[in-house]
């Protein structure tokens, strides 16, 4: 797959149907990669597929769109099912013109959750690392494991349902489809099952770990806005330090504006240096989205997320009064 790739991406530079291509490369540790952007045909054999690529490469669409939009008039992309969903979402939102993205789909299996592995090894430095079918066999200095390979991938990896890109201009290898996840929301449903006093004790004991660092929005495919809400200074919505109040203010704020749009790809988690349990909070807000307006971000590029748009026979139980 990775030569069929390779080969894919050096067609497209030869043929100028793109100026430049994003993918990913080996990174200097056993556990990493990092993102490769790719201007020459001699450099297409550096790029690599597998369960490290775990960076959601379509931020650099938006977040570096002035450098990119300016340098770049075509743009490839290297993506995962979760990472095309962010473009339809770009496209949809006017952030991107689909004409000017060439998108490369590619089967994804689940990416690995580095904090997972590294609790396995009990943080000892990893030296090898080598996936044969369902294991993960990582070596260091003093150990040598086989551990299963569900047991360290990242959690959105373990539910996600759309392992393919939903749009996409090139796929290299076997789509997976579609998969039929079982208790997708049951982390949710167990916080649901909590009397409003659990739920704000564990609200507030969760988010009194932030240091306020803003790793999650920053490398959040669904917040590009030039300016955050955190940043204004007129009017000024949260204060800068990391009070637990402000804390929840700035979270639930995020969450309700990613509400419909965010993808579960899991990048926050992983970015989190304090391992906040952000998803609870997000799948939250996707099934109630989900509930209420039957609507999966990133899956139509022909339709309006849900908070864009309106019907008369939505339900409004939440208007107390």
């Amino acid at each position: 797959m990775i030569q069929n790739l390779r080969t894919e991406v050096k067609k497209l530079l030869k043929d100028k149907k793109v100026d430049i291509v994003i993918g990913w490369e080996k990174g200097s540790l056993p556990l990493s990669s990092t993102p490769l952007f790719i201007h020459k045909e001699e450099d297409v054999d550096r790029l690599i597929f597998d369960e490290t690529c775990r960076n959601n490469l379509t931020t650099y669409l938006t977040k570096d769109k002035r450098k990119l939009g300016k340098t770049y008039d075509k743009v490839g992309i290297i993506v995962k099912g979760c990472d095309a969903r962010s473009i339809v979402l770009y496209s949809i939102e006017q952030q991107i013109k689909r004409e000017n993205i060439v998108i490369i789909g590619v089967p994804c299996n689940g990416v690995l959750e580095k904090k997972k592995i590294l609790q396995k090894t009990e943080n000892e430095e990893i030296l090898e690392l080598k996936i044969d079918g369902k294991n993960v066999h990582l070596k260091g200095r003093d150990f040598d494991l086989s551990i299963p390979l569900n047991e360290v991938l990242c959690d959105s990896c373990l539910t996600c349902r759309y392992p393919d890109a939903p749009v996409h201009d090139i796929f290299i290898g076997k789509p997976r489809k579609e998969i039929d996840i079982k208790d997708e929301y049951k982390k949710v449903t167990d916080f649901e099952k909590k009397s409003s006093e659990e739920r704000w004790e564990y609200i507030k004991e969760e988010y009194s770990k932030c240091i306020r660092c803003y790793a999650c929005r920053n490398v959040c495919p669904a917040c590009y806005c030039n300016e955050c809400f955190v940043d204004q200074n007129d009017p000024q919505w949260i204060g800068k330090t990391p009070e637990v109040t402000d804390s929840i203010i700035f979270h639930l704020i995020r969450n309700l504006h990613v509400a419909g749009r965010c993808v579960d790809c899991g990048a926050c988690v992983s970015a989190c240096p304090v391992d906040l349990d952000l998803r609870i909070m997000n799948k939250k807000v996707e099934k109630e989205i989900k509930e209420r307006f039957d609507y999966t971000a990133g899956l139509d590029i022909n339709e309006k997320p849900a908070m864009a748009s309106y019907c008369e026979n939505e339900k409004q139980d939440f208007i107390m009064g």
